[in-house]
């Protein structure tokens, strides 16, 4: 606070510019000097460093990544979701930036403090159930619908959608492994924002959005954790101190990532064939129609691992079900 003068003091100084003892040129100067005050809105707090936004930058990419392979598998169809901004903003400014019903799963991340909280909006909800529940092509029906407006989620759809949610925690978990190690638990699922009490409205929280591309649609994901999660562990976000490029992996950290990459699943699939046709032909089939394909049955047919060719082998049958022998790997490609 500036110093508090007496009227005496007062009266001195106007004494001594009146009759030229004090420079005028002196007071500008001074005053020049003296640090501006700098506006600050309460409503949109930073507490986050340029740096430690970096290291969350890297965290969130991974979970866009990750998020984005485990959708696809369980949705059984492409889904691509990126990374398109990172917000610190009020708690109060996220709520109103959002459907006033949408679907928000809250996440506890022991030993942070605070919840996590992840948000889905209702038309990527209702596409998520349809493929859920057997849907397949949906890319004509999605792309010239228009804004869905829903009053309210089923017990059937949260239920569908709490197995969705339930893969976001798992994910957590793994995008924070290395700062530290988090226990990660899906709490609630909430439908109205308008009633959630979890933070005051000016409490400042970090807003990563993610855009979600899913039958020529773009729709988005947000991810809001609050700023108390990162009072206890801003040294952890220090890039200096999160990795260090000359330091070999441990045993037990060579064993866990090779436990973690053989439990991964990759979709193996067998061609029996290919074959054309006319337009006209393709739209007089009918059940009970035979199509003649490219390739014979004594030939051995083409396995594909994450659509590329890997194997040749031989169709059978064994304890009722169908399976395949493996005959050779395709020259050209590596394991």
């Amino acid at each position: 606070m500036d110093q508090v003068l007496s009227q005496q003091e007062i009266d001195s100084l106007l004494n001594a510019y009146d009759s030229g003892e004090l420079d005028e040129e002196v007071i500008d100067e001074e005053q020049n000097d003296e640090s501006q005050a700098k506006p600050y809105d309460f409503r949109r707090p930073t507490r986050l460093s340029k740096e430690y936004i970096n290291t969350l930058h890297m965290i969130f990419e991974d979970f866009a990544k990750m998020s984005g392979n485990v959708l696809s598998n369980i949705l059984r169809t492409n889904l691509d979701m990126q990374l398109a901004s990172i917000e610190q903003i009020s708690y109060d400014e996220f709520i109103h930036s959002i459907p006033r019903v949408t679907l928000i799963g809250m996440f506890k991340a022991a030993p942070l403090k605070g919840s996590h909280m992840i948000e889905i909006n209702p038309q990527l909800c209702m596409t998520l159930v349809e493929l859920l529940c057997g849907g397949a092509d949906l890319e004509s029906n999605r792309k010239n619908q228009p804004p869905l407006d829903k009053n309210g989620f089923t017990d059937i759809e949260l239920s569908l959608l709490d197995e969705v949610m339930s893969e976001f925690s798992k994910i957590l978990q793994s995008v924070w492994k290395e700062v530290l190690t988090l226990d990660v638990e899906l709490e609630s699922l909430e439908t109205n924002p308008q009633l959630l009490q979890s933070l005051s409205p000016n409490e400042p929280v970090v807003l990563a959005t993610f855009t979600v591309q899913l039958f020529g649609v773009s729709t988005f994901i947000n991810l809001c954790i609050p700023y108390v999660s990162f009072e206890g562990i801003l040294d952890k976000l220090s890039l200096h101190n999160w990795f260090d490029s000359s330091q070999e992996l441990s045993e037990d950290d060579q064993s866990e990532l090779k436990h973690g990459l053989n439990a991964i699943d990759l979709p193996m699939e067998v061609a029996l064939g290919n074959t054309q046709m006319d337009l006209a032909d393709f739209l007089k089939l009918e059940p009970g129609d035979v199509i003649k394909l490219d390739s014979k049955i004594s030939s051995p047919l083409d396995t594909y691992i994450e659509d590329r060719p890997f194997y040749w082998v031989k169709p059978g049958k064994k304890n009722g079900q169908f399976a395949i022998e493996l005959l050779s790997k395709i020259e050209g490609e590596e394991e």
